[in-house]
């Protein structure tokens, strides 16, 4: 049945497509209430009444626990420790090395004898040493049976000070040739280095200290109503509230018509991508088998960052949501994929922390996506495109905050983790692309290129058995790759189409005029007969493309690129034997069908032309335009191009690429001149 109740069959699924995809994303949205108050500090409070649900821990504003922080900071004395291994290593090495030198065995042990007392009172690095002799350092400390004892830093140098100073103390010239040759400094090495790990635990406990709640909200209490000025004490109260409300999954009363609410925003966004791709995509819309593979990788694709808020919260920042883009922008086109990639980001907007955020961040990194990958040939690409994405990311984020915040307090390294993590998983496109290939049959520009490659056993076997038939192919592919380019069309498609075009020709060599090497075998035959062998072509061809496994798409050029032409020189010939009878056209036509698409119709022309233009002696700019022409025109006049999208306007830029091409790979040679011989 073609039809149901007067509805086609690809209307329902379409319609089935739009149902499951509303049903199963609205299904899994996120049940907990992700507390989602939008609010800055010394602005009015926009929401209705807040009671504490529970009891709510008061901790000290931000400013105060700036306060405390940087008196901590002030006070806070490092943790330094001295490695002593760096001390005996240093000093063995330097006796090695002196004893390879000159100097006296007192004046050796002298220097060594000096350079330990430097290891003892401690070698620091450059920017500890600057703030010692500025005196923002006097003192660090260093643990000592898990007690952290004071230490001076006054004798503690820097390397270059401890050069300066052994350079003091040994002003002969014997023991500065010693110092030069083996060059001192090399066994200077700061050997009392910041304890971080340690010092930042001890730090920490100071803070935990010092900023533990001081006092508790009872369950019950008035937070803030609406229009109270969020001050820096409800801030911070706001905050925990938002952090253990979270940790509780509290339930708002109302949040079923929350729910009812996004279900709708969801159906929506559905209903505005069908109406994007019915309006403006009609190809992608009316092919079921696209239209399945849209809707099931959307929605697996939000489903999975669904889960992903769920567990992470402000962590949805790992989810790549530029693989929407890339993806479709190399099986589709990119307006596309920017439309479908902007649907998805506002379906998980949600239920994400921060919305406009979110919206600005995945916005800006689809767009870096799809103009980085407009034509996807390589891995490097997505490199290359995963960097930009990280950059792009991270301008924003940090545009976003001082914004709203006036300065870069509150930017979140955890936040650029998280991008490092979302750009290492775009990377992983590649995989992707390779899996959605095979399971639905797409082509993407990475086996198009594959497919170029004319070591490739079909391409090789061409070129061995149809030796002209290969470089007819090759020139074709050429020449139809820049027409391609110059409107628009599909240039890299093009080129692998061409190549593959006239493979069915390697069972019949002979009986094509550019492997002939002597005998035409169509002599022998009838115009009929050889019409038919010529035209066997096309099926020889789509037989072994099946064989061969090769993409539909490129068979689509195999069968296409004569359409529903005649075999003209079989079929004039007939006519020519028998002028006054009337001639049969259908054993001289080709099965078709015709070129629906820019790029197979483009491929017909640069094929006829291109055999054409090898029975031409004149090779002018006017003969060759006139060839181009004619043999464009008569594909017309046919009806050739009745189903192709092509246009007048592509066909006029067609025919200049067709003609400046063919000048090129004609132009007029300047004859070399003969040796003369010198006379003897």
């Amino acid at each position: 049945m073609k039809q149901i109740f007067g509805i086609g069959n690809d209307v329902i699924v379409r319609v089935l497509l739009a149902v499951g995809a509303i049903v199963l994303i609205s299904y899994f949205l996120p049940k907990e209430d992700k507390v989602d108050y939008n609010y800055s500090l010394g602005r009015p409070w926009t929401y209705s009444l807040l009671t504490a649900p529970f009891d709510i821990p008061i901790n000290l504003d931000s400013a105060s626990a700036a306060q405390q922080r940087d008196s901590i900071n002030r006070t806070f004395v490092a943790i330094y420790k001295h490695d002593t291994s760096i001390d005996r290593k240093s000093i063995l090495d330097l006796q090695t090395a002196l004893q390879q030198t000159a100097l006296s065995g007192l004046k050796r042990n002298h220097l060594i004898e000096s350079v330990r007392r430097i290891y003892v009172d401690g070698i620091v690095d450059n920017a500890t040493y600057d703030r010692i002799e500025a005196g923002l350092l006097p003192e660090v400390r260093f643990v000592v049976n898990n007690v952290a004892e004071p230490a001076s830093t006054a004798q503690m140098r820097s390397v270059r000070s401890a050069y300066a100073m052994l350079d003091s103390v040994f002003p002969d010239a014997e023991t500065q040739l010693a110092m030069d040759r083996v060059k001192i400094t090399r066994y200077l090495i700061p050997n009392v280095v910041c304890d971080s790990a340690e010092s930042k635990r001890m730090i920490d406990q100071l803070y935990q200290k010092a900023l533990a709640p001081i006092g508790v909200m009872q369950k019950g209490e008035r937070i803030i109503d609406r229009g109270d000025v969020v001050t820096p004490q409800t801030y911070e109260l706001l905050k925990t509230y938002e952090r253990l409300a979270e940790d509780r999954l509290v339930k708002r009363e109302d949040y079923r018509y929350t729910i009812y609410g996004q279900i709708a925003i969801i159906a929506l966004l559905i209903v505005a991508l069908y109406l994007f791709l019915q309006y403006f995509r009609r190809r992608i819309f009316r092919d079921v088998r696209k239209m399945v593979f849209l809707m099931s990788f959307l929605t697996l694709f939000t489903i999975a960052s669904f889960a992903v808020i769920s567990a992470l919260g402000s962590g949805v920042y790992v989810m790549p949501f530029a693989v929407v883009a890339v993806i479709f922008t190399t099986f589709f086109d990119s307006r596309t994929a920017l439309f479908a990639h902007i649907i998805s980001v506002l379906m998980c907007s949600l239920v994400v922390p921060y919305p406009l955020e979110f919206i600005m961040l995945q916005f800006f990194a689809g767009v870096t996506a799809i103009v980085t990958v407009q034509e996807l040939a390589k891995r490097s690409q997505l490199v290359q495109c995963a960097i930009y994405i990280f950059l792009i990311y991270s301008i924003v984020y940090v545009a976003l905050h001082v914004i709203s915040d006036g300065d870069f307090s509150k930017v979140s390294r955890y936040v650029f983790g998280c991008f490092g993590i979302n750009v290492v998983l775009f990377s992983f496109s590649y995989v992707l692309i390779f899996l959605i290939e095979k399971l639905f049959g797409f082509t993407s520009t990475v086996t198009l290129v594959e497919l170029t490659d004319i070591n490739n056993p079909i391409l090789r076997e061409l070129s061995e058995k149809c030796p002209g038939t290969f470089q007819h192919s090759m020139q074709v592919s050429s020449l139809a790759a820049e027409a391609a380019h110059a409107i628009g069309a599909n240039s890299q498609l093009l080129r692998a189409g061409a190549l593959y075009h006239d493979i069915g020709k390697i069972d019949n060599p002979a009986f094509f005029t550019e492997n002939q090497r002597g005998e035409n075998p169509h002599k022998a035959l009838t115009p009929e007969l050889s019409a038919r062998i010529v035209i066997e072509h096309v099926q020889n061809g789509l037989r072994r493309a099946v064989k061969e496994k090769l993409p539909q798409i490129i068979m689509d050029f195999i069968v296409q690129h004569h359409g529903c032409g005649k075999a003209k020189y079989f079929f004039n010939q007939a006519q020519n034997a028998s002028p006054d009878a009337p001639i049969d056209p259908e054993p001289y036509t080709y099965p078709g069908p015709n070129p629906n698409s820019k790029e197979t119709s483009i491929l017909m022309m640069a094929d006829a032309t291109e055999a054409a233009s090898r029975s031409l002696t004149d090779h002018s700019d006017e003969a060759i335009g006139a060839l181009v022409s004619r043999i464009i025109d008569s594909q017309i006049a046919d009806g050739l191009f009745k189903d192709s999208p092509i246009s007048f306007r592509d066909v006029e830029i067609i025919k200049r690429t067709f003609t400046d091409r063919l000048r090129t790979i004609y132009h007029t040679r300047i004859a070399y001149p003969e040796l003369k011989k010198n006379r003897q």
